[in-house]
């Protein structure tokens, strides 16, 4: 295979976040995990599902602590290494910090792929660190048969900022920062059917740093923060409710989608990972009869890079769509509330 006719991903049997264990095998591996030990400053740990660990350092700053990696979503060596960091990076913002450093995981099958297709990686990669205004310091590689790339990203927040994904409140209005379509393009890419315009719409949002989360967190009214990748917007609010023990409400023509995403899904065009997802849900989610299968499954549709979902009392609703906006994410958009009820999402048309 030559330089000219490499695609990346035919090199992996997943691609992006749509690589992730399903959310009910990840359970079951995780239940067997004994339980830890309490440590005063760790503030977030294993105990719920949030995006980072969060380690108090004194009463003015805690440490947010996270790392993530896949293999490739796109043939692209350096779009591949931006979108990786993007996401990585994403984390450290729906915790409500700021990145400070980033630790590069790089795996590659060396006989397989030329040096320099592997220099383009780590140079996107380094290219979205840049961007956050933050060096890559370090890292470690491996000889692997498929290549993966990601960060250990490490960011600051004040202790009293930190947003998690449990304390959403009876009422709180949820709001979507990203469209939704991610990975039913990236299969659509790989079947040889999304055009260049397409494309730049997969890349616009991927590689879109998640910068808002610090000024979301520190705003009065805002309770819990997330953002939106693998298990899709399903399983991430399904995290929320369950945490919170919450219903969700969402209404699917609410949705923000990616245009170029929405004639591929209506031909069931998309990844596994929805599959995966949706049964992962099970019985938790609720469909009204109006709501289409292709709208479900873009609803199940693993988001590499995704947006942040935010939930917040309705007086805070103008101001966490401002926040959006000023930064570059005018698709932001009100999905639903949270509301008494079992933990489980009930999607309307």
């Amino acid at each position: 295979m030559t330089n000219a006719t490499l695609r990346l991903t035919e090199l992996s049997h997943g691609g992006g976040c749509g690589c992730k264990i399903a959310p009910s095998v990840l359970s079951e591996m995780l239940a067997s995990m004994p339980a830890a030990q309490p440590f005063a400053n760790l503030m977030v740990g294993t105990e719920t599902a949030d995006d980072a660990a969060v380690w108090r350092l004194n009463d003015q700053q805690a440490l947010i602590a996270t790392t993530d990696f896949f293999m490739p979503i796109v043939d692209d060596p350096y779009d591949f290494g931006r979108i990786a960091a993007t996401n990585a990076l994403s984390d450290v913002y729906a915790m409500g910090g700021t990145p400070i450093m980033a630790l590069a995981i790089v795996g590659m099958p060396i006989n397989t792929l030329p040096v320099e297709v592997i220099g383009r990686i780590l140079a996107g990669g380094a290219s979205i660190c840049a961007e956050a205004g933050i060096p890559v310091a370090g890292g470690h590689s491996i000889d692997s048969p498929e290549p993966i790339y990601g960060l250990v990203a490490l960011g600051l927040a004040h202790p009293d900022t930190i947003k998690r994904n449990r304390d959403a409140r009876d009422g709180d209005v949820l709001i979507l920062g990203k469209p939704l379509g991610v990975g039913v393009l990236g299969s659509a890419m790989k079947k040889g059917l999304l055009d260049a315009d397409g494309y730049a719409q997969m890349i616009a949002t991927t590689t879109r740093l998640n910068r808002p989360g610090p000024a979301l967190a520190a705003l009065d009214g805002v309770h819990a923060l997330t953002d939106v990748t693998g298990f899709g917007l399903l399983g991430h609010l399904l995290e929320l409710c369950r945490g919170a023990g919450l219903e969700a409400q969402v209404s699917a023509s609410a949705l923000p989608l990616i245009p170029a995403a929405i004639p591929f899904a209506r031909d069931g065009i998309g990844p596994g990972a929805i599959g995966r997802n949706l049964a992962s849900c099970g019985d938790a989610v609720q469909f009204d009869s109006g709501v289409e299968t292709w709208q479900r499954s873009l609803m199940a549709d693993a988001q590499t890079s995704g947006g942040l979902l935010v939930a917040c009392a309705p007086e805070a609703v103008e101001n966490v769509l401002a926040i959006f906006r000023q930064g570059g994410f005018g698709e932001a958009a009100v999905i639903g509330r949270m509301a008494q009820g079992p933990a489980q999402v009930k999607v309307t048309a």
